[in-house]
């Protein structure tokens, strides 16, 4: 994956700050989530060459944040026990200090609930997006508002799922 940030240098005309992948990875033994930026609510100052997404790697964005990143779902190997799941699942958020965030896995291991609205794209791959009551099948291109709901991704077909996110904290009623 290639990332390109760009920004001003000091004679206030426009460059490319950083050209090559992104700083921050995790979780490639189940797909991969990649940090590409983050905002923090703070004024946006285009001449800092701070790389803001060479931090560690949270599911959720700063209070007034943002968060912009690419991840990757692998299918599920048939057979795996409910017990391994919840383990891996457990695992999987904390590692992303979001332990908490899994508010209702009754429906699925992964479920999860966070205050941000999601913009998500489904690139590539065949996902179902369970939901506490509903489901429904998504398709490359299908475009999903994440509006703070208990939910989780389920990979569907024979190829990973490959997604673009942009999270927004928010305060959900």
């Amino acid at each position: 994956m290639r990332r390109i940030v760009t920004g001003h240098n000091v004679d206030g005309k426009s460059v490319i700050i950083s050209d090559g992948p992104p700083p921050q990875k995790i979780g490639e033994e189940v797909g991969g989530l990649f940090e590409l930026w983050n905002t923090d609510g703070a004024k946006v100052d285009s001449a800092d060459t701070i790389d803001r997404a060479d931090t560690e790697i949270l599911l959720s964005p700063p209070k007034n944040g943002t968060k912009f990143r690419y991840f990757q779902i692998n299918p599920l190997p048939e057979g795996v026990p409910k017990e391994v799941m919840d383990e891996i699942a457990h695992d999987n958020f904390s590692q992303v200090g979001a332990a908490d965030a899994r508010v209702d896995t009754s429906r699925h291991p992964a479920m999860h609930k966070t205050e941000t609205i999601d913009y998500i794209i489904l690139l590539k791959g065949e996902v179902t997006l369970l939901l506490d009551e509903e489901e429904v099948d998504l398709k490359p291109f299908d475009v999903v508002v994440q509006r703070g709901t208990n939910h989780a991704w389920v990979c569907k077909g024979t190829e990973p799922a490959l997604f673009i996110a942009v999270l927004i904290d928010s305060e959900i009623t």
